[in-house]
C-alpha cells in the first residue's frame, strides 16, 4: 500500500485549509480549538503525507476524514500509529479481510478511533495512566523499569514520531483492537465455521456398489486415501462419476491444481519437454485429472518423454481415438519416485515392475549404464533428465524415448516387414519307416514297396 494512494485526501485536505484561510481573512480571529479547520501543519495531514501508510490507507477506507477533521479542529489529538509490517505482514490475514469487507464498515472505524486519544501525550511527560480514545474505549498508558513506554500491549518504537501545533503521533510495533471488535470478528469466524459444517446422520449411499457406506473412522489431515487411485480416476462416459474421498474428509488438503501448474510451467522453463506439456493441457484433459487426483491426497510420478521422442511418434500412433490418454497414462506412475529412490531399488532387486495408470499394464525398471532404464528391447528408455520437478507430491523424471507395452511395441522401421514366399511343403516320412526301406534296400526288396518309393 504506497503513499500514492493518499494523495486524493492530502489534496482535499490543503484545498479546504486554503479556502479556509482566504475566507477568514477578513473576519475578527477565533481561537483555533474552536475553529473546526485544519491547516497544512496540522498532524492529520501530517499522517497522510507520513511514512505510516497503511494506517492511512485504513484511515480513508473507514470514510474517517471528516470525523478526524472535527476531532482536530476542536483539541489537540494523539494518534498511536503502527508500523508497515504490523499491517502488512505480522496482522492475521483473515483478520484482515473481515476489516475490510463492506458489512464490516463499523468495527473498522472503531479500530481507527480506538488508536486516537483527544488530548496531547508527548513524550516527555509520559502519564502512567487511563485516557478515553475517540471509539469511546480507554487505553492503559503505563513505562516499565527500562523506561520503555507502552500502549496497553503495545511498546512505543518512534516516540514523537510527528510533532504538529494541534498533536502528536507516536509509532508502535503492534495494531491495537478493542475488545469489541475482537468479540465481533470471533462471533462472525463462529458463525462461518459453524455454518459450513455439513448435516450429519443421514445414510449415504456408496455409487460404485449401491450399498449404504459404513461411518469411516477419522483419519488426520495428509493421510493417504481410503481408495486406490484407480477407483479414484474419471470413469468412461457410461458411467456417472463418483466421487472419490480425500485425506479423511470431504475437504481438499492439498492444492493439486496449482501443483500440476507449477510442474507444467517447470518443463516449459526446463526446455526440451514442450510436446509433454501440450499433451497434457491442449491435447488431453489429464491435467486437470491430475491436478483433482493430487487435491484428494494422491501421489504420482510422470516418466515425461522429451520433445526428440514424442517427434518420433507417427500420426497414426496419435490419431486413434484415446491413444494419446493412454499413452500418457503408461507414463503415471501412482507411487512418488525419485530419481535416487528408483536407482537404489533397481540395484538392490535387478528389476522393479512398477504400475500405471494404464491398467493393467507395469512398466519394467532396471539398471542400466549406471541409471535406470525403463522397458525392454528397442522401446526401452533411459532416465535422462532425473528429478526436473519434486513437490512430494508430484515427480517428474526425463526420459529419452516413449514407452509402450510390451504388446503394444511399434515397428522398429517405417517400412512393414516383408513376406516371405510360399513354399510347398514337403512330406516327410517317419523315422521308422526310413529305417525300415533303408534295410529293405540293403537286400535287394525296395522297390516292391510303393511306400518307398
Amino acid at each position: 500500500m504506497g503513499s500514492s494512494i493518499n494523495g486524493g485526501a492530502l489534496l482535499f485536505l490543503l484545498l479546504l485549509a486554503a479556502i479556509s484561510a482566504s475566507s477568514t481573512s477578513a473576519l475578527p480571529e477565533k481561537p483555533t480549538n474552536t475553529s473546526g479547520q485544519i491547516n497544512s501543519n496540522s498532524v492529520l495531514v501530517a499522517l497522510l503525507d507520513s511514512h505510516y501508510t497503511e494506517l492511512a490507507e485504513l484511515v480513508e477506507k473507514a470514510l474517517l476524514l471528516h470525523t478526524l477533521e472535527d476531532a482536530v479542529g476542536a483539541h489537540n489529538v494523539t494518534i498511536f500509529a503502527p508500523r508497515n509490517e504490523a499491517l502488512e505482514r505480522d496482522l492475521d490475514p483473515e483478520f484482515k479481510r473481515f476489516l475490510l469487507e463492506p458489512g464490516n464498515l463499523k468495527s473498522l472505524q472503531t479500530l481507527i478511533l480506538f488508536h486516537v486519544v483527544p488530548a496531547r501525550i508527548s513524550s516527555h511527560s509520559w502519564p502512567s495512566s487511563r485516557h478515553r480514545t475517540l471509539a469511546n474505549d480507554h487505553l492503559h498508558l503505563s513505562a516499565d523499569k527500562d523506561s520503555v513506554k507502552k500502549v496497553d500491549l503495545a511498546a512505543i518504537v518512534h516516540p514523537d514520531a510527528v510533532v504538529r501545533p494541534d498533536g502528536v503521533i507516536h509509532g508502535i510495533e503492534r495494531l491495537l483492537v478493542p475488545r469489541s471488535v475482537q468479540e465481533d470478528f470471533n462471533r462472525r469466524r463462529s458463525l462461518a465455521s459453524i455454518s459450513a459444517v455439513l448435516p450429519t446422520g443421514a445414510p449415504e449411499v456408496d455409487p460404485r456398489t449401491h450399498r449404504l457406506k459404513k461411518p469411516a473412522s477419522p483419519a488426520p489431515a495428509g493421510s493417504p486415501p481410503a481408495l486406490p487411485i484407480y477407483d479414484a480416476m474419471a470413469p468412461g462416459p457410461s458411467i456417472a462419476p463418483a466421487p472419490a474421498p480425500g485425506p479423511g474428509s470431504g475437504k481438499h488438503h492439498f492444492d493439486g491444481h496449482s501443483q500440476v501448474k507449477d510442474f507444467i510451467q517447470t518443463l516449459l522453463l526446463y526446455g526440451g519437454y514442450n510436446e509433454m506439456a501440450d499433451i497434457l493441457v491442449n491435447l488431453t484433459s489429464l491435467a486437470t485429472e491430475m491436478g483433482r487426483l493430487v487435491s484428494e491426497g494422491y501421489v504420482l510420478t510422470v516418466l515425461a518423454p522429451n520433445d526428440e521422442a514424442m517427434g518420433r511418434l507417427t500420426a497414426e500412433q496419435l490419431s486413434e481415438p484415446g491413444a494419446p490418454e493412454q499413452i500418457m497414462y503408461y507414463h503415471l506412475i501412482p507411487e512418488y519416485q525419485t530419481e535416487e529412490s528408483m536407482y537404489n531399488a533397481v540395484r538392490r532387486f535387478g528389476r522393479v515392475r512398477y504400475d500405471t495408470l494404464r491398467v493393467p499394464h507395469k512398466v519394467v525398471g532396471r539398471e542400466a549404464d549406471g541409471s535406470v532404464k525403463f522397458g525392454q528391447g528397442e522401446g526401452s528408455a533411459y532416465l535422462f533428465d532425473p528429478d526436473i520437478y519434486t513437490d512430494g507430491r508430484i515427480s517428474v523424471q526425463g526420459i529419452d524415448n516413449v514407452l509402450f507395452p510390451p504388446d503394444e511395441e511399434p515397428p522398429t522401421s517405417s517400412q512393414p516387414p516383408r513376406k516371405p514366399h510360399a513354399q510347398q511343403p514337403k512330406p516327410r516320412r517317419g523315422k521308422l519307416m526310413e529305417v525300415a526301406c533303408h534295410m529293405l534296400g540293403a537286400f535287394g526288396q525296395r522297390s516292391h514297396f510303393t511306400s518307398c518309393q
